[in-house]
């Protein structure tokens, strides 16, 4: 490899490595957020929200790789031609190619880690996240664990816990039940704790009081010494872990069981979903394309209407886009299954075609006049009503 192949490659690789770790932060703080009700309500140690969290970066890094190397990429020509870097590239006699290959070097590297993420991390992590899900949500505990909130378990059934206690105690336990027509039943105890039965569980109340109402108004008090409250409702709404398409593993989704409930009735979400498998990995190449054809050229920027970076992303977003739109038809539509395939590789065809005949691929001028137009009025709508708002304040002292 060149000495300024080497150069190139490595000031877009340090800046798309900058630019994916603040990029999938973002993203990944907010998935996190999320799901903090679940990790918080569940009771669980911090160990297990750092291992729901740590989950959650596999389902990301598809997502965010592709725009952090067509960002970096851009930027890194753009700084280059600033810098007359490129004119100096140029007026050398070296071909494109040597801009061309250190770009595409890292963009396949970042599709090689895309198709290992997606087709063989992605889908176990999904798969532990559901079992660490549907465990927090069997627990009984994990319902009232907030101290002094109630929490609806179902319709017409609510609980709500005063403070936790040593040994698994519970202290000041208030379930409210109106499940069944006519008759609302209250339930208070000062303490309390939850034991197993066989399979079953039950809340076992001491030292309480039932508060029980019926359809004609009337109102009776029962004291008790002890209660139990069976709580095989609390474990109807957890069910089974449920399968979804895209926690299943590639093999699977290739080869699906025939009996599979979820794949009888919507077989055609495991189609779209192994199809976007084998097509979403070819974004970090497209996208390095329509950076190296935005900002691949040696020529000056001052006259551009619009910084290369910003035309790279908007044009990676409408395609992105078109991939989204394809691969939710495909759902019901096997046709636009081939489309989300045709969407990366003819962009990229197009891309080439750019590159090749020394284009620049820009937006198109009308659409660009609106943007800085439609910029241009809401600035001085803003300034004008800055000068007024000071102007009033100076009027009324």
């Amino acid at each position: 490899m060149k000495v300024i192949e080497r150069y190139i490659l490595r000031r877009a690789l340090v800046l798309f490595l900058g630019a994916l770790v603040w990029t999938l932060a973002i993203v990944w703080t907010t998935q996190v957020l999320a799901r903090i009700d679940l990790v918080t309500d569940s009771g669980q140690s911090a160990l297990t929200f750092f291992e729901v969290a740590t989950l959650i970066l596999p389902t990301v890094i598809p997502i965010v790789v592709p725009f952090a190397l067509a960002g970096a990429v851009a930027q890194t020509l753009s700084s280059m031609n600033a810098d007359s870097e490129l004119v100096v590239i140029n007026a050398s006699g070296a071909s494109r190619v040597t801009i061309v290959k250190p770009i595409l070097m890292v963009a396949v590297a970042a599709s090689i880690l895309c198709f290992v993420v997606q087709n063989g991390v992605e889908p176990y992590a999904r798969q532990k996240n559901r079992d660490l899900v549907a465990s927090a949500r069997a627990d009984f505990l994990s319902l009232v664990i907030q101290e002094g909130t109630f929490r609806k378990v179902e319709n017409g059934l609510f609980v709500q816990i005063g403070e936790r206690l040593p040994g698994n105690q519970l202290g000041g336990i208030f379930v409210a039940d109106s499940r069944q027509e006519g008759t609302d039943l209250v339930y208070y105890a000062k303490r309390g704790a939850v034991i197993d039965q066989g399979d079953d569980k039950a809340l076992l109340m001491t030292d309480g009081v039932i508060h029980r109402k019926s359809v004609d108004g009337n109102v009776s008090l029962v004291h008790f010494t002890s209660y139990a409250f069976d709580l095989s409702a609390f474990g109807s709404n957890t069910g089974g872990v449920v399968r979804l398409p895209k926690d299943q593993t590639t093999q699977y989704l290739l080869n699906p069981d025939p009996n599979d409930d979820a794949y009888k009735k919507a077989p055609g979400t495991y189609r779209s979903e192994i199809n976007k498998r084998f097509s979403e990995w070819l974004f970090p190449i497209t996208f390095a394309l329509i950076a190296l054809a935005v900002a691949g050229d040696a020529r000056s920027h001052r006259e551009a209407r619009i910084h290369p970076l910003v035309t790279t992303i908007c044009i990676a977003l409408l395609v992105r886009w078109m991939a989204f739109f394809a691969e939710g038809q495909s759902r019901t539509e096997p046709i636009f299954g081939y489309l989300m395939y045709v969407i990366p590789v003819g962009m990229a065809l197009v891309s080439i075609w750019f590159i090749r005949t020394q284009r620049a691929m820009e937006l198109p001028i009308g659409l660009i006049d609106m943007v800085v137009g439609l910029v241009g009025r809401v600035l001085g709508t803003f300034a004008s009503f800055r000068y007024r708002s000071v102007n009033s304040r100076r009027g009324s002292a």
